[in-house]
């Protein structure tokens, strides 16, 4: 069973991979919470949510024009996994691969305890509380 300090050490290095990672490849996450818990986390660059007015199509057009890649990062939850599919789809649809390993990484971590993104800081907060890390 993986420990509290181990859990938390983990998250912790997830966020830092995608910290570097998105220096060169864009974050989609759902919403403007989402981007807003990601800069708690230290993660500013290239954070974009879906709440832009256009079609999912179309956001994922407008970012394959620039990027390559794209890292998905929707909630965990059910609704979450319906959005990364078609994501997914339609970025590969523009030519663009969509990397979903920090979303599955981050879900398998938080368990049952975590089912979005913009939930994130408050439980690693819990987390360095609970181990009396910083």
């Amino acid at each position: 069973m993986i420990t509290p300090k181990d859990r938390l050490e983990s998250i912790i290095e997830v966020i830092e991979e995608l910290e570097e990672c998105s220096r060169d490849c864009p974050i989609v996450v759902e919403g403007i919470r989402d981007v807003e818990a990601l800069k708690q986390l230290g993660i500013v660059k290239n954070v974009t949510s879906l709440s832009k007015g256009i079609s999912l199509f179309a956001f994922c057009e407008e970012l394959s024009r620039d990027w390559d890649r794209v890292i998905l990062l929707t909630d965990w939850d059910r609704k979450g996994g319906r959005i990364a599919r078609r994501l997914k789809d339609a970025f590969e649809a523009n030519g663009a691969r969509a990397v979903e390993d920090f979303r599955a990484r981050l879900a398998a971590l938080t368990k049952k305890e975590v089912k979005d993104v913009e939930s994130l800081p408050t439980y690693i907060r819990r987390l360095r509380s609970l181990t009396g890390t910083r």
